[in-house]
């Protein structure tokens, strides 16, 4: 069964660091496109940052960009996305995604067919 499971999220002052993982199991994404998707409530989920296979080509919504780092580690099926000078806005909860069908890391949602179940990430101000 194929599983990507999220962990690192928490509660977090503004300004601080959170660095959140996604483990896949069920079968290897050493080959795929990754991404981080997050929600907030009542807001529509939206792009965060995505990963090519070989951690080569990165892309980031420009919310996120110069605070937040995709990576990735391919020996372990593992994704991370650490987060730093969090601000309020950044609550929500945060979904690992994963594309088994060819293409890049993209921006959209629609490119993706693997969901993780999300963590939560809340930054007080």
């Amino acid at each position: 069964q194929v599983q990507l499971v999220e962990s690192g999220g928490g509660l977090v002052q503004a300004g601080g660091s959170l660095r959140l993982f996604c483990a896949a199991s069920g079968r290897t994404f050493s080959n795929v496109a990754m991404g981080w998707f997050r929600q907030a409530p009542g807001k529509e989920r939206e792009f965060v940052s995505a990963i090519s296979w070989n951690g080569g080509i990165t892309n980031y919504a420009d919310s996120v960009k110069g605070r937040f780092i995709i990576s990735r580690d391919n020996a372990k099926n593992t994704l991370y996305l650490q987060m730093n000078s969090l601000k309020p806005e950044d609550t929500a909860n945060y979904y690992c995604a994963a594309r088994t069908w060819p293409g890049g890391p993209g921006y959209s949602e629609f490119e993706y067919n693997y969901w993780g179940q999300g963590t939560q990430v809340t930054v007080s101000s």
